[in-house]
């Protein structure tokens, strides 16, 4: 593929000077580039082509790095990594002395918080939050927050902490996986709002017709607005976010980037504790990763013939075979820890806490 825009962007000045066409070639072109040195590199491929749109979104929006923008986990940023001049490094990804294939605050000034695993970000972000308040400095603290991680048991630790006048927006980048399928009731939770996205659609069409209705368009639209909100009220529990003292916006289609730059907006106006709740296709732009999210979630080098997991969760599969005292406890990781095999096997001594990683060690 030829790179128009790609090469113009070498900073978050950069790409806030695309126009709204650019910044969607823009996009386009980032994808190809990932496929490409991701599959000849290796690293996390399907997390990051999902995120493209999210990451130019954040940084047309605001300014890194006096914003401070968390990523949770650190393998959503790689587009980040892109925009704050990191492109060229992407040919030593995940070597020693090369690019870290997680947000690391000694790599850049951009990369307000090093992290990989997981469901620390709002708790950091709350530390940036607090000192910009007692600094006096004018800045917004950013959270990119994975709904894998969002099932962490220290997501909510720090949300109870959250307090409504700090200028902190939490962005759930939510695609229904962790690595592999989301797993517990918070995933439950999350794919019931989810779901609405064909009620909004409904909505917006009913409102549509009911204004071109001539005199009574109006008066029948506020009724019809009137009834649903009663009606949902009914069914319906007031929002888990608002009623913990954040401001909700959402869902809306993270794949869209006016539509996610028009909401990141009015986020960032608010000036206020905000949860904007986006839908995002894993793997989007590759086909075969859009197919199978969880096996292009991390890409291994090509000369690599078998994996230290591999042969890990074989042989963890033959000990349980002859010792039914054997379990296998995995934090949302039975690809990436090769315990696939074990989990066919073994399915009642096979345990998946989700992202949970201090709930799965303990």
């Amino acid at each position: 593929m030829k790179y128009n825009v790609l090469y113009r962007v070498n900073s978050p000045s950069d790409v806030k000077r695309l126009t709204v066409n650019e910044a969607i070639q823009y996009c386009a072109e980032a994808r190809e580039f990932l496929i490409e040195e991701v599959s000849r590199s290796g690293g996390h491929l399907a997390s990051n082509l999902g995120a493209v749109e999210l990451n130019v979104a954040i940084h047309r929006v605001f300014d890194s790095p006096n914003d401070h923008i968390i990523f949770d986990v650190g393998h959503q940023a790689y587009v980040h990594k892109m925009i704050t001049g990191r492109r060229d490094m992407f040919d030593t990804l995940r070597t020693p002395g090369g690019l870290s294939g997680f947000t690391l605050s000694r790599e850049s000034a951009h990369d307000a918080f090093g992290a990989g695993h997981s469901s620390t970000s709002i708790s950091a972000a709350l530390g940036f939050a607090e000192a910009d308040k007692l600094r006096g400095n004018n800045s917004h603290t950013v959270v990119v927050l994975g709904d894998g991680a969002y099932t962490g048991g220290m997501i909510h630790e720090a949300i109870n902490n959250c307090k409504r006048d700090l200028p902190l927006v939490v962005i759930l980048n939510d695609n229904g996986m962790s690595i592999s399928a989301n797993k517990g009731a918070f995933a439950s939770y999350l794919s019931a709002y989810r779901t609405s996205r064909s009620y909004l659609g409904a909505k917006a069409t009913t409102g549509k017709i009911l204004s071109k209705i001539p005199l009574l368009g109006k008066p029948l639209r506020a009724a019809f607005a009137w009834c649903k909100n009663m009606i949902k009220s009914i069914i319906f529990r007031p929002s888990y976010f608002e009623d913990l003292g954040f401001y909700y916006l959402g869902p809306i289609d993270g794949n869209d980037l006016p539509k996610l730059e028009k909401i990141l907006k009015r986020a960032k106006a608010l000036n206020k504790c905000v949860f904007v709740h986006v839908n995002t296709r894993k793997g989007m732009g590759f086909q075969d990763a859009e197919v199978a999210p969880d096996e292009f979630h991390s890409v291994s080098r090509a000369t690599v013939s078998e994996s230290f997991h591999e042969v890990l969760g074989v042989s963890l599969k033959e000990i349980a075979d002859s010792d039914t005292k054997v379990v296998a406890i995995t934090a949302g990781m039975a690809i990436g820890t090769g315990l696939v095999p074990f989990e066919a096997a073994h399915p009642s001594r096979f345990f998946d806490v989700g992202i949970a990683e201090e709930h799965a060690v303990t």
